[in-house]
């Protein structure tokens, strides 16, 4: 992520990359958005072709600041600038919100902001923090999201099951009413009550659900299966790849005051895919990692169902 990353600022725990701005306090809304280079505005050109033509139907996305195209979009697309993001984002938490960090990647097509919710919640006699993600894009391509993650204090593992009695996220197209969508959008601090909720539910159900150490081996082995064409370097490679997950599973510091039981089973799962880095480590491998903090971790949620289908 850090060839993606353009400005930044992060509270201060360095992050993977080491760059932006480290501040020791989180900010508020106005410092946010000076210290994350959020502030500039997104400005909408009618195009034409080299020779002069109008082109119907589409604009570009220009930053005021340097003139950078940041995409090309339908007329019917609507900007959501920095600072609205922000002054949403103020309005749904309510006065005294704190962002932990906010940025620009891919120079400017894509923004995000990260506050810490009020609310401390001990579930299992774990600390586990509940966040609100706000992602939003000047490009065309994705869409406006906000998401309510909960992160495991002691070991900073993101839980953000995929549960099926409540929802966690909220999504809208930059397109028709956007205040009305933002509007609706509130219900997403709705849903993080409700969504702590069912999550301290399914967390003491999981405490209770005592797994044997081969149960442990069959999910792992579930989760990393072996196609019959594979070559000798991808077994190697999901070999390497299992034995991370036995280790973190049986050996994690802040894993061995839990029981062998299905909830240390899901945080293993979750420290290797928030954690772990992969074979091949792409340019934009973290980047992706923190979208899945908003869209869901696809290894988190398998490892959830077959622990549920025991």
């Amino acid at each position: 992520m850090a060839a993606n990353v353009e400005t930044m600022f992060y509270t201060r725990v360095k992050p993977w990359h080491g760059l932006g701005t480290m501040v020791m306090e989180a900010p508020d809304s106005k410092s946010a958005l000076r210290l994350a280079g959020l502030g500039w505005s997104v400005i909408q050109k009618d195009l034409t072709t080299l020779d002069g033509i109008p082109v119907s139907g589409f604009k570009a996305n220009v930053r005021d600041s340097d003139n950078q195209v940041l995409g090309v979009v339908s007329d019917r697309y609507k900007v959501v600038q920095n600072e609205d993001a922000f002054a949403f984002t103020d309005g749904l938490l309510g006065e005294g919100v704190r962002y932990e960090t906010a940025g620009s990647l891919q120079n400017g097509r894509r923004t995000w902001i990260l506050a810490k919710l009020s609310q401390r919640y001990i579930i299992s006699g774990d600390e586990i923090t509940p966040y609100l993600v706000f992602m939003n894009s000047h490009d065309g391509t994705g869409a406006i999201k906000a998401a309510m993650t909960p992160v495991r204090v002691v070991c900073q593992n993101t839980l953000n099951l995929a549960l099926s009695t409540a929802k966690r996220s909220w999504s809208t197209n930059h397109v028709g009413n956007i205040d009305g969508k933002l509007e609706d959008a509130r219900y997403t601090l709705l849903y993080a009550d409700q969504y702590m909720a069912e999550l301290g539910k399914a967390i003491d159900a999981l405490n209770r659900q005592k797994l044997s150490d081969r149960q442990v081996y069959e999910y792992i082995n579930a989760l990393f299966p072996l196609s019959e064409n594979a070559t000798e370097n991808q077994k190697k490679n999901l070999l390497r790849m299992k034995e991370d997950m036995k280790l973190r599973y049986f050996e994690a510091p802040d894993l061995q005051y839990v029981g062998k039981n299905a909830y240390r089973f899901i945080n293993a799962v979750s420290d290797f895919a928030t954690h772990a880095k992969p074979i091949r480590e792409r340019s934009n491998y973290r980047e992706s990692l923190f979208g899945r903090t908003v869209d869901g971790n696809a290894m988190i949620d398998k490892a959830y169902e077959l622990v549920q289908a025991a």
